[in-house]
């Protein structure tokens, strides 16, 4: 078990942080709701946060802190007026869920979705290991508790059978306890909209979050809140959820160099979320100039080559104006795309982010809009100061965490 602890005399601070959690946690009874997820788990926490903050006072986990150093931080927050606890809990490293369930002890779950990221060698090894992993986080929930998973997702689907709670289901088909219409999803730069079946009846439910992935955003936040709130949330979540904006560098529109709009989705990346956002790119209405897509290489992965390809494939299925690949491992999508029909004509290869602003220089045209897609680590923010003519902070591919941080 390879699990990250600070060294020196910061290790001990923190195993004392540890048992003070741990100590001050099981003094008071919060109502603990744990999510996790290879995509979509930081908007949910988000979007669930907002919505339990009207119903009782809610400690979540920080956004910005890893979570081996989150989990006693947040537990520390804990009040004994704390109505509802939430954790948000990634992992990278086997042993690491059965760490921080050494102080979490959800009473709901929920599994956004499991993509193939920090499947290497150096982290956790394989897609069965992540998938184990993930899973502790419903197999430790009791009989009365909550598992709410992802129907839609056949690795989540199969967790199912490793729980003793009560599973509720999302997804697109009418076996869930809510189910979106795929057909009526609408996606623009000012949100995303889409018909849900809860309960059997039909609703319109609005978001000012931007992509297709959030109708799963949606479902998954209201099958928690509605898990522990005993009223109807109905309206009060519709009301909220329209509300809701996108975090930064998660599906932001910013205003971008040269006269452009920016869709900035440069935090993170993997396999789901990248499909998701060129998805979402094509389906966005945009009569002012042309779509270009910005994609950096995705890291962590068990079989790189291969999720790099697959990118190519649905590139050429997808109505986009010009695409821009960063990267050694970007040539395979490239490579991939021309092969499967894409117009070699509307595709290029940038080694790193100064030949891309480089080539971005040519590209953009002012009116244009363009989707941004990377990785916190490879820091693709230095495009857009480039393009900017701003100062950026090193010309490394991988960035330090502690000067590239949004």
């Amino acid at each position: 078990m390879t699990i990250y602890t600070p060294k020196g005399t910061k290790k001990y601070f923190h195993l004392v942080k540890r048992f003070l959690a741990t100590n001050w946690l099981s003094l008071w009874k919060p109502t603990q709701i744990a999510i996790t997820g290879s995509q979509g788990k930081t908007n949910v926490t988000n979007m669930l946060a907002t919505i339990l903050a009207q119903y009782g006072p809610t400690v979540r986990t920080d956004l910005t802190l890893d979570t081996t150093f989150n989990v006693p931080i947040t537990a520390l927050k804990v009040m004994p007026w704390t109505t509802f606890l939430l954790w948000e809990l990634g992992i990278d490293h086997p042993g690491e869920m059965a760490h921080h369930l050494e102080i979490a002890h959800p009473d709901v779950s929920c599994i956004t979705g499991i993509s193939p990221v920090h499947t290497d060698r150096d982290h956790m090894g394989s897609l069965d290991i992540l998938i184990q992993e993930k899973r502790k986080l419903i197999e430790v929930l009791p009989e009365s508790g909550t598992a709410v998973l992802n129907h839609d997702d056949k690795m989540v689907k199969q967790m199912a059978s490793h729980t003793k709670a009560r599973v509720k289901w999302y997804g697109s088909t009418k076996e869930c306890d809510i189910f979106v219409y795929p057909n009526t999803i609408n996606v623009s730069l000012e949100g995303t909209s889409a018909d849900f079946s809860i309960r059997g009846k039909r609703f319109l439910i609005k978001t000012g979050l931007i992509g297709l992935h959030h109708a799963e955003t949606i479902m998954a936040s209201y099958l928690l809140a509605q898990s522990v709130v005993a009223s109807d949330i109905l309206d009060s979540f519709c009301t909220t959820v329209a509300r809701i904006t996108p975090l930064r560098g998660r599906m932001s529109v910013e205003k971008g160099p040269m006269n452009t709009t920016l869709l900035n989705d440069s935090l993170r990346a993997n396999p789901q979320s990248t499909d998701s956002g060129l998805q979402t790119l094509e389906m966005i209405k945009f009569a002012k100039g042309k779509k270009i897509a910005v994609i950096g290489e995705m890291g962590e992965l068990e079989h790189p080559e291969d999720e790099h390809r697959k990118t190519g494939e649905l590139l050429s299925k997808l109505d986009i104006d010009f695409v821009i690949g960063i990267g050694p491992m970007r040539k395979y999508t490239i490579n991939s795309a021309i092969q499967h029909g894409f117009p070699r004509e509307k595709i290029a290869y940038s080694e790193d982010v100064f030949q891309a602003a480089t080539l971005l220089k040519s590209v953009l045209k002012p009116g244009d809009l363009w989707y941004l897609k990377g990785s916190l680590l490879r820091n693709y923010k230095r495009i857009v100061q480039l393009l900017n003519n701003e100062e950026i902070c090193c010309k490394r591919v991988m960035c330090p965490y502690e000067h590239c941080g949004y």
